[in-house]
């Protein structure tokens, strides 16, 4: 007996299944899962997401697009990346982060100048003070008057990690 079901192509997009019911590749993740994710993690309502359609490209590696593709198989990219799902815990993309990070409502983290400097040198952190969720966490710092999404840490045993991918860490002049 031989099993005829589809695999997950690493080298190609294949977009989303629309529910976990829709789903033809065991272990890709739904487009319902992924709106979901992004609204009980961190209050961003599905609706800002309906203008786009979600692809995977790898073994979990979900990608972002305005629009739609009629057949982006052929392509080396399509979007941008916008989360991570085959893994013990789904994470989100810095890039993801920075740009719908301003709408969320939970799991922000708000760090002052000198934790930003931290941060965004891909340092760890101790910060207790932090009374919210563990996990995943989309920090933020003021810029011109604003809180502004900088990026993706991780929150753990009181302590912010990092997760500023190497090309995007940058030396920040510290406030005085």
């Amino acid at each position: 007996m031989t099993d005829d079901a589809p695999t997950n192509d690493g080298q190609q997009f294949d977009r989303l299944p629309e529910t976990p019911a829709d789903r033809e590749v065991e272990g890709r993740a739904s487009r319902r899962e992924v709106l979901d994710w992004w609204d009980e993690r961190f209050g961003i309502d599905p609706s800002v997401f309906e203008e786009y359609s979600f692809w995977e490209k790898g073994a979990g590696k979900v990608w972002i697009f305005n629009g739609e593709a009629t057949d982006p198989s052929e392509v080396e990219a399509i979007g941008m990346t916008f989360l991570r799902t085959r893994q013990e815990h789904w994470k989100p993309t810095s890039r993801a982060a920075t740009r719908f990070g301003g709408l969320a409502t939970t799991n922000v983290i708000e760090l002052d100048p000198e934790q930003a400097v931290t941060f965004m040198a891909g340092d760890d952190q101790d910060l207790p003070e932090w009374d919210g969720d563990w996990g995943y966490l989309i920090a933020t710092h003021e810029i011109a008057g604003g809180e502004a999404p900088i990026g993706v840490g991780l929150y753990l045993y009181d302590e912010l990690r990092s997760v500023v991918p190497k090309g995007s860490r940058a030396d920040l002049p510290t406030v005085e």
